[in-house]
């Protein structure tokens, strides 16, 4: 494999028609999961939800081809998504060819933690540092309930193995009323506990078949109400944003500490200072997780595509990215499954 990258300072190519400079890309590898998650991908026999093929993927060629792009246009960062990205075939290998790509400063990985056990030592030892893991409970018979698998301890396992390797661990919980609301305050208590920020992210609508509703919405302003019960929260001072998170230290009476984050979609969204791309599985370029609008970036590649008219695809879905979203006005815009768009 041939890769020259020649890596530059963020320039004009990244800036959107808002003045927000776009740093970030995110490679969604696949739409399998080894989990079913009712919130996440609806049930294959009743929605009819069709997994993409191998050869309708992006090689990892493809994605390594794209990336470099990306990198000579000032992006740095990269987070690796799916469905889950550690069932595709290969993803060790890649993970390494990204690792040598000079100017790529951040590869992160999200993932649900079911391989984590038996792959967190090839991660690190294939360059990546930092991992968010998908956790919406504690509870092995309400963790089956969610996933439709019964897998609680198997992702456990691979959470402490992760911790005991050194990765920098956040565990990501989708918070919903009626279903979880019950171990929020064992979340806040696992960030003093453990060595790992706990980041809860507010329940959202996505996809035609979400199992979203009003009644199972709570805000971050609640859920700050609920843990501000056993400690004190308070903003990080002197600290950039972590992602669309806004992190707090949790002081709790016995003076340890612990750190959590809330991501806030719909109550206090964070458009205005969004920095990513996502390529979907089925390789489309996406400027906004909530706007259905995409690019077709595979069409493209597999047509014979210089570099430059790569480059052109990714600038115009630049400037073509949206000011905000506008789930607070009940206008939905995205029909597309979280799965195949990448968490």
């Amino acid at each position: 494999m041939n890769i020259e990258t020649k890596p530059m300072e963020p320039t004009a190519d990244l800036v959107d028609s808002f003045s927000r400079t776009i740093s970030y890309l995110r490679l969604s590898l696949t739409d399998r999961c080894n989990l079913h998650c009712k919130y996440c991908m609806p049930d294959d026999d009743t929605k009819g939800l069709q997994v993409l093929q191998h050869e309708d993927l992006l090689t990892y060629e493809e994605l390594l081809r794209i990336v470099n792009i990306a990198v000579n246009m000032g992006m740095n960062k990269l987070r690796l998504t799916g469905g889950e990205p550690l069932v595709r075939k290969g993803v060790m290998g890649f993970v390494a060819s990204l690792a040598k790509i000079k100017g790529l400063e951040e590869i992160r990985l999200t993932t649900n933690g079911v391989l984590l056990s038996d792959k967190a030592v090839g991660l690190y030892e294939a360059g990546i540092r930092k991992l968010n893991i998908s956790l919406d409970t504690m509870r092995p018979e309400r963790f089956k309930s969610i996933t439709g698998v019964d897998m609680f301890h198997k992702v456990w396992k691979g959470i402490e193995t992760a911790e005991r390797i050194g990765f920098d661990v956040k565990l990501n919980v989708v918070a919903m009323k009626g279903v979880n609301d019950d171990e929020f305050v064992d979340f806040a208590r696992l960030a003093v506990d453990r060595d790992f920020q706990v980041r809860f992210i507010e329940f959202m609508p996505v996809g035609s078949d979400s199992t979203w509703k009003e009644a199972s919405y709570i805000s971050s302003a609640d859920l700050k109400e609920m843990i501000g019960k056993i400690g004190v929260l308070e903003p990080l001072s002197g600290c950039r944003m972590d992602g669309p998170a806004r992190v707090y230290t949790l002081d709790m009476p016995d003076g340890r500490q612990g750190k959590v984050g809330f991501i806030s979609p719909i109550s206090h969204h964070f458009c205005e200072t969004c920095n990513r791309l996502r390529l979907t599985s089925a390789g489309r370029l996406r400027a906004c997780l909530l706007h259905d609008k995409e690019a077709d970036l595979k069409s493209l590649l597999r047509g014979g595509a210089t570099d430059e008219e790569l480059r052109a695809l990714i600038r115009q879905t630049i400037l073509d990215k949206p000011k905000g979203h506008t789930l607070a006005d009940d206008k939905i815009n995205c029909s597309g499954q979280m799965s195949r768009i990448g968490g």
